[in-house]
C-alpha cells in the first residue's frame, strides 16, 4: 500500500485575490484619467483654428480728468 503524504499550503491564498482587486482598481482609475486627459488632449492637439478671427487691437480706457488749469504767469 503507498502513503500519500499531503503537504500544508504555504497560506497565500487570500493574498493573491487581495492583489487582484487591487490591481483592478488600478487599472479602472487609470482608464478614467486616461479618458478626462489624454483623449481630450489628442483630439485637440492637430487642431488648427479655422479662420482666425482673433481682434488683437488693445482698447484702453478713456482718460476722463481734466487737463491741469494753466497757471498765470507774472
Amino acid at each position: 500500500m503507498t502513503t500519500v503524504i499531503n503537504t500544508p499550503g504555504t497560506g497565500n491564498e487570500s493574498d493573491s485575490s487581495a492583489s487582484i482587486v487591487i490591481l483592478v482598481i488600478v487599472l479602472l482609475v487609470a482608464g478614467v484619467l486616461f479618458f478626462i486627459y489624454a483623449v481630450p488632449a489628442m483630439r485637440n492637439s492637430g487642431a488648427a483654428p479655422q479662420n482666425s478671427t482673433i481682434d488683437v487691437n488693445v482698447k484702453l480706457p478713456v482718460d476722463t480728468t481734466p487737463p491741469p488749469s494753466p497757471t498765470p504767469t507774472p
